[in-house]
């Protein structure tokens, strides 16, 4: 006779249930169990016994290996003016509240303070609290600048937050279904960012589940059929998708993002909690600049919108099943924040498949260097983009040193300098490196003037203080500085403020997006500063093939612009370019060489994606020589069998 398999017995969904109701004390007074996504929430009118208990949920996540939440039932959940009004008499106003979100889907407030850490040496007990006024509560460090985007975020999920209850339950019973099949056939199908910098994106299929990793679109291209992933040619229907993984918030991993929720996608969005608010930001930017290149955008603010209320935000770290045979890991990519590697386990340890996405394997001021302790990992798909033995950084004091003089060698002759930057990541590196440096005395002192979309995104990163670099962390978290604010800098918050940055003896340093000259307030600046022999335009983030930047870089003496009556009009480049490749948030080829081997013991393959083919097939055959695994650089519209 066969003998029964315990584990697989609790994988069912009554097996789950049952097996919680068998191992949880009666004290937990547990009024309900229901499905929150890829969570089981055990409903409770006693909150504080859970929360005060923490082995008892962890020894049922080591039972049933699945992710578990406490939730308040409902019935003791205060109206939120009462709730507001008991949690406000409990914070000492040396703490500075100032504000609170309710969320009613998941019946949790967070309270956001701007000095934290004073909670800690206090009465407040955030499990009597919980008890007291029936939302589970949770702290946060208030920023010194309001993020418009995450009160927009949060203020979108209020007003939707009974569809999302459903929404949240009906996810999960598609996560936690019965398998189809116990045999593990695991294939993936590159539909974008194979050979080249763009469009990432990619289908990881089995028996059971079929999974999109980001959608993002080609900056680089005027061609649709080049610019958008080939979603076509995977011959699936937005109804085949179990989930969507985004690794993060750039365009060219989340630009198509928005066109599937208009054309119908319903599931579920995986992604960091930072990488919701940029993603949203720079999603409705490249909204404004379409509309200021006089080109119909390909989707609307809507569709933005929708994308809020279908993601489902995870921890770096943390284990959570997406599929009924996938479960997915996010850890820290190092890349920009909120940034991850995607860590899929599949089946029953059947195969372990790892995308890097954008990584940066290598500490810098923002970020802590990316993380690569998988427990295992047979495939590793990793990025190319400085995959050229020539693309050798130089290190972090070298470029440092070459900024300083690229800044002062222009300032000295009276000049402009003018930095091309994304909003997201390079901005913030770019602002604390110049603060520094002109603090001590080693850059000259002169106005810095920003503008797009730099002084939100600041606000982003102040807002998720833990994704950031340890010191930094601390410093946000432990003290009232604002790490991205200086006496030296000035946000141009509309279009006439530019005449004062722009006055010809003003010698000042102009930080605008976007980073490869493809729109936004850059080009302004770049059509007054790029004829004048004197200034400077200095790039520090990669610049993709057919952008302007690219252009510029290579050579370009001339380039036509649209002017602001929309006729064509031609900017001479007669001032000095310069290119500064060690703020990349990019590994170089020996970074990357690092990571893998890291991983050598455990690999058994290595595909190669993110990069102009010539640089992805160096690396895939460094790789491939120095650590005799198995490699390839697929193209894109290639099916490849993983297990």
């Amino acid at each position: 006779m066969q003998k029964k398999n315990p584990q697989k017995e609790i994988q069912s969904s009554q097996g789950i249930m049952s097996t919680i109701l068998q191992n949880i004390p009666k004290e937990s007074n547990v009024t309900k169990i229901d499905y929150e996504g890829p969570k089981i929430a055990l409903y409770t009118n006693s909150p504080k016994y859970l929360l005060e208990n923490n082995e008892i949920i962890s020894n049922l996540v080591n039972i049933i290996k699945k992710r578990i939440v406490i939730r308040t039932d409902e019935s003791i959940r205060k109206i939120e003016e009462e709730a507001k009004q008991i949690i406000i008499n409990q914070i000492p106003k040396d703490a500075n509240l100032q504000g609170m979100f309710f969320d009613n889907a998941i019946g949790e407030v967070s309270v956001e303070v701007k000095r934290p850490w004073l909670l800690q040496n206090t009465k407040f007990n955030v499990s009597e609290i919980t008890e007291r006024v029936g939302w589970r509560l949770r702290i946060r460090k208030a920023a010194t600048k309001t993020s418009t985007t995450v009160q927009t975020i949060n203020y979108n999920l209020k007003i939707s937050s009974s569809d999302r209850s459903k929404q949240l339950k009906q996810i999960g019973e598609k996560i936690f279904r019965p398998r189809l099949s116990r045999k593990s056939e695991v294939s993936l199908l590159t539909l974008g960012g194979f050979g080249q910098v763009g469009r990432s994106c990619m289908l990881l299929m089995t028996q059971d589940s079929k999974i999109l990793i980001d959608c993002g679109v080609n900056p680089g291209t005027r061609n649709p059929t080049e610019s958008f992933p080939r979603l076509d040619w995977a011959n699936i229907t937005l109804d085949d998708l179990d989930a969507i993984v985004i690794s993060h918030a750039h365009l060219d991993h989340t630009g198509f993002l928005p066109v599937l929720c208009k054309y119908g996608y319903k599931g579920p969005i995986y992604c960091t909690e930072p990488t919701l608010p940029m993603m949203n930001l720079i999603q409705l930017d490249a909204i404004k600049v379409s509309a200021a290149q006089g080109k119909s955008p390909i989707y609307s603010e809507r569709d933005v919108k929708q994308i809020m209320k279908q993601t489902i935000t995870l921890p770096y770290s943390t284990v959570t099943d997406i599929a009924p045979d996938i479960k997915l890991v996010l850890s820290n990519a190092g890349h920009i924040l909120g940034s991850s590697t995607c860590h899929f386990h599949i089946g029953n340890g059947d195969h372990n498949f790892v995308y890097t996405g954008d990584i940066k394997y290598g500490k810098s001021m923002l970020f802590e260097s990316a993380s690569w302790n998988y427990p295992r990992v047979e495939t590793l798909l990793i990025e190319s983009t400085y995959g050229a033995k020539e693309d050798i950084q130089p290190t972090r004091q070298e470029v440092e040193s070459a900024f300083i003089n690229a800044i002062n060698t222009t300032l000295v002759d009276g000049g402009k300098i003018l930095i091309p930057i994304p909003a997201v990541g390079r901005a913030q590196e770019i602002m604390m490196v110049i603060d520094q440096y002109m603090k001590s005395g080693e850059m000259i002192e002169s106005p810095v003037f920003m503008e797009g979309m730099i002084s939100e995104a600041s606000a982003i990163h102040e807002s998720y203080p833990e994704y950031l670099a340890r010191e930094l962390k601390q410093k946000i978290l432990e003290t009232d500085n604002n790490p991205f604010d200086s006496e030296y800098f000035t946000n141009i918050e509309h279009p006439d403020a530019r005449e004062e940055p722009l006055r010809d003896n003003m010698h000042c340093i102009i930080i605008a997006t976007s980073g490869m000259l493809e729109g936004g307030p850059v080009l302004e600046y770049f059509k007054n500063i790029a004829p004048v022999k004197k200034n400077k335009i200095l790039f520090v983030s990669y610049q993709v093939n057919g952008t302007l930047g690219r252009r510029v870089l290579d050579g370009t003496k001339q380039v036509s612009l649209i002017g602001k009556n929309g006729k064509i009009e031609a900017a001479n480049i007669n001032c000095s370019i310069e290119k500064l490749d060690g703020f990349s948030g990019h590994s170089d080829y020996n970074q990357l060489i690092s990571f893998v081997h890291k991983l050598r013991p455990k690999l058994r393959r290595v595909l190669v994606n993110h990069g102009e083919r010539r640089k992805s097939e160096n690396l895939s055959m460094s790789i491939r020589r120095m650590f005799r695994i198995p490699t390839h650089y697929p193209q894109i519209q290639e099916a490849i069998k993983l297990f």
